[in-house]
């Protein structure tokens, strides 16, 4: 990450700029911020591929199409300008380092780290597979690690790039030529199965320390080997090695589809519950990240705002939307680097986060060690929809002007044992203060109508009391989610939340969801604030509240909740 030189903008569309991360192939990434606070990577596109008449109508599509995807495990487009005279793209900021410059610095992952990796790339491609697009560009440095699993970024965007010609200024390949799929590098169409291969690649990388086919020679060179050799992969135990082999099939028929490659590096779960847990990086790159994640915080304390600074012509100048109008924000960003393998420059490992007034310059954030001990011992309480995240992230209110986003909250005064009222068979009832957020004189869009009071249509499996630990899309604890599943009708509100975490301080956040939706496998809920422990420090609730059941008879929970940094993480029972 550098500083911004003399021919680097310092606003794009609604994003101010403050470092350099990278440059590449297509252009140069920077670190941005929103108006509101939210941590941003915007991609300015070269110039001369904006005048290539081609690559800009591909580069519109590919990114109306790149503006699909989300998931746990990848990196959706936030916004874009496609029209103007120099285009540019940008996404959320990821808290984590690339895996290429993570294993220069800390050395080859250990094999539970390279099996609950893949399994968390397998999990980004079946999405993105899903979708009908193909990624085309899975290398290590599209590849970036946060403490609750890998992300996938760049969707898209390559295939943009290498439709326009096949060779970028200074002599540098498009793509990444060691983990081109063999019929990638033979110039023929390239299918999920060719995301297999490069993904085989990567995880011989990332467990070995070294390119499968090689390193410090020219493409040409890699190419050919791709083509007609087979890879080394010797520095890999079994039976790991047959796994990554099979990716790396040279026909594509051969190889495993991600989810049969899922089930092969996860046969007993215990990946994907390292993942889930928060625990599948090794110690000491876990603790960079962490330390780097409280160094952010202060990245822009020591920058003059001085003047408006000039923008990129034809940028519309308009604020980005915020999450919700390009879909949920979760954790992304954009990192193509100048190298031959595209690695480019280390990133920053984590980003603050906090809303400001509407239209109002971003403001210098009081940090210092309190602050920022209390962001690395508790960071974040979500689950249920009402997290600390915005809380401990956001400025302080400006002393005129509009309110921010997300205001302090009333607390209301419910006793947790006797804030669900039984009506018939637990039908609606949660006691609640009048106005309360999400209480009955409510009329939020979205809301969820009165229950009818019929019969339950929740599974057997879900009912009874839930707990496990979250993680927020940012990488950071969540705290302690306890959840207590009840027979309901769709529109009934008969299901509790208490989300809570220790740390500087303690706090805790108690719910009421009601039942939006209802399978054989997922359930869907609105959840509601019945009591904050700390008045202001807990979120609204949320529309999307969702379980889903796990083979292993665990449940998988996640939320859009954005304020609360969208908290996921597996769910078990509390009595074991």
């Amino acid at each position: 990450m550098r500083a911004l030189g003399s021919d680097d903008p310092r606003q794009v569309g609604g994003y101010r700029l403050l470092r350099r991360l990278g440059a590449g192939g297509m252009g140069r990434v920077y670190l941005g911020r929103t108006a509101g606070g939210r941590t941003v990577a915007v991609k300015v596109v070269r110039s001369e591929l904006a005048d290539d008449a081609e690559f800009r109508a591909r580069f519109r599509q590919e990114v109306a199409a790149a503006r699909r995807v989300g998931g746990a495990w990848t990196a959706p487009v936030l916004d874009a300008d496609t029209e103007g005279g120099q285009p540019w793209v940008a996404t959320g900021y990821v808290a984590g380092p690339a895996l290429g410059e993570a294993v220069r610095t800390y050395g080859p992952l250990p094999e539970p780290a390279v099996r609950s990796l893949g399994v968390g790339l397998t999990g980004a491609l079946a999405h993105v597979h899903g979708l009908g697009l193909v990624h085309r560009d899975v290398k290590p440095s599209n590849v970036l690690l946060t403490l609750d699993g890998p992300r996938l970024i760049d969707f898209g965007i390559a295939r943009a790039l290498d439709a326009a010609g096949g060779l970028t200024r200074s002599g540098y390949v498009v793509g990444s030529p060691g983990f081109m799929s063999p019929e990638q590098a033979n110039g023929q169409a390239v299918g999920p199965a060719g995301d297999v291969f490069s993904l085989g690649a990567v995880l011989a990388f990332a467990g070995s320390g070294v390119h499968p086919f090689g390193e410090g020679v020219s493409a040409a060179v890699l190419l050919y080997r791709v083509l007609h050799e087979e890879p080394d992969v010797a520095g890999l135990p079994e039976p790991l090695r047959g796994t990554v082999l099979a990716c790396l099939a040279k026909d594509p028929a051969a190889r495993p589809t991600p989810r049969q490659l899922h089930d092969r590096l996860d046969p007993d779960g215990t990946a994907a519950t390292r993942l889930s847990h928060g625990g599948w990086l090794p110690a000491e790159l876990a603790a960079g990240v962490g330390r780097s994640a409280v160094g952010l915080l202060d990245l822009d304390l020591d920058l003059d705002p001085g003047p408006d600074p000039e923008g990129i012509p034809g940028a519309s100048g308009e604020p980005a939307p915020e999450a919700g109008a390009l879909g949920v924000v979760r954790t992304p960003t954009v990192a193509s680097g100048g190298g031959p393998e595209g690695e480019g420059d280390r990133q920053p490992l984590c980003s603050g986060v906090w809303d400001e007034p509407a239209g109002a310059r971003p403001r210098r954030v009081r940090t210092g060690v309190a602050v920022a001990a209390a962001v690395a011992a508790l960071a974040v309480l979500g689950g249920g929809g009402y997290g600390l995240y915005e809380w401990l992230h956001r400025a302080e209110p400006a002393a005129s002007g509009p309110s921010p986003t997300v205001g302090p909250l009333p607390e209301v005064s419910v006793d947790p044992s006797q804030a669900v009222l039984p009506s018939g068979a637990y039908g609606s009832g949660v006691a609640s203060a009048p106005g309360a957020p999400g209480s009955a004189t409510s009329s939020a869009p979205g809301a969820v109508p009165p229950g009818t009071g019929g019969p339950s249509v929740v599974p057997a499996a879900f009912l009874g009391t839930w707990s496990g630990d979250m993680v927020t899309d940012k990488g950071l604890p969540a705290g302690t989610t306890t959840l207590t599943v009840r027979p309901a009708a769709i529109g009934q509100e008969s299901t509790t939340s208490r989300n809570a975490a220790s740390g500087l301080i303690s706090i805790s956040c108690e719910g009421a969801w009601t039942l939006r939706s209802a399978s054989a496998t997922a359930l869907v809920f609105q959840s509601r604030l019945v009591r904050s422990s700390i008045p202001g420090a807990c979120t609204g609730g949320s529309n999307a509240e969702t379980l889903t059941l796990q083979s292993d008879g665990t449940v998988r929970f996640t939320s859009a909740d954005p304020p609360a940094g969208n908290p996921a993480g597996t769910m078990r029972r509390a009595n074991g």
